[in-house]
């Protein structure tokens, strides 16, 4: 009788192993939550970046019908967290990117202050990956220093067309353009619906996300950046069209608005 006690006794002190991991995953995320977070937007012009930064926001804030010229900063709370989102300037599709368009990309950073930001959110839409894309990836953060793919995580848009196709998937039948991105990222990388405002239910989880990459890396130090010429790839890419954007073919005057530079660099909306 009394070893059937003892026996009982034993196997309801036994943790259940699927209870004990959520209890420890639960831990980790407590101990991982951060009261601030800071996040850069960069991507190509119009792959739903800025829309992304919408999403987080639960707002629009970041102007949709017109590709932005300059960083626009913008804040909200998420989750307790009070969240600064800094959409930059997409770079070009079919053409070089001006110097000056470089320049802001990189005062995005530092907008987010002397501590500089927690994460970057490199946004790609789900579609054609090609090697000028993985070029094109790769000479833009540069322009932030090798330090930067550290702290950056791959957020992919328009993941609705995969249609019943996982995510995992898709990337290894993109091939290894794609697949080099996502392990300079160390396959750190999200898919997020563009199409729900306010309570977003994958919200929470991105947060948690960037907030395992800061536990993990630390937060991107500006100073790690070694000074290099702005331009200096430009010819590489010039006039190479680029298989992961949208053919946007209604926009009026798209090709002209491309090539006008910006004109001043203001904290603002884009006009």
């Amino acid at each position: 009788m009394e070893s059937e006690k003892e026996v009982q006794s034993t196997g309801e002190d036994a943790p259940d192993p699927e209870e004990e991991e959520k209890r420890l995953a639960a831990a980790a995320r407590e101990a991982n939550h951060l009261n601030e977070l800071r996040l850069v937007l960069l991507g190509w012009r119009w792959p739903g970046k800025s829309l992304t930064g919408n999403t987080i926001l639960g707002r629009e804030e970041f102007r949709l019908e017109r590709a932005a010229e300059f960083c626009v900063k913008r804040q909200t709370e998420v989750e307790g967290r009070q969240v600064t989102v800094i959409d930059t300037p997409g770079w070009f599709s079919t053409q070089s990117t001006p110097p000056v368009y470089q320049q802001e990309m990189v005062r995005g950073a530092s907008m987010c202050g002397p501590l500089g930001p927690h994460a970057f959110l490199l946004v790609i839409p789900v579609g054609m990956f090609t090697e000028v894309d993985r070029a094109r990836i790769e000479e833009h953060l540069a322009l932030f220093g090798e330090c930067v793919w550290r702290h950056t995580i791959v957020v992919f848009t328009w993941a609705d067309v995969l249609r019943n196709m996982s995510i995992e998937r898709h990337i290894k039948r993109e091939g290894k353009d794609l697949q080099w991105v996502l392990e300079k990222c160390k396959m750190r990388y999200f898919v997020i619906s563009n199409y729900i405002f306010g309570e977003h239910p994958q919200l929470r989880q991105l947060m948690e996300k960037i907030e395992k990459v800061v536990a993990e890396e630390g937060i991107y130090n500006p100073e790690e950046v070694e000074e290099k010429p702005l331009g200096q790839n430009q010819n590489q890419t010039q006039n190479r069209e680029l298989g992961a954007r949208p053919k946007v073919n209604s926009a009026g005057g798209l090709a002209k608005m491309d090539m006008d530079p910006p004109h001043n660099s203001v904290d603002g909306l884009t006009g």
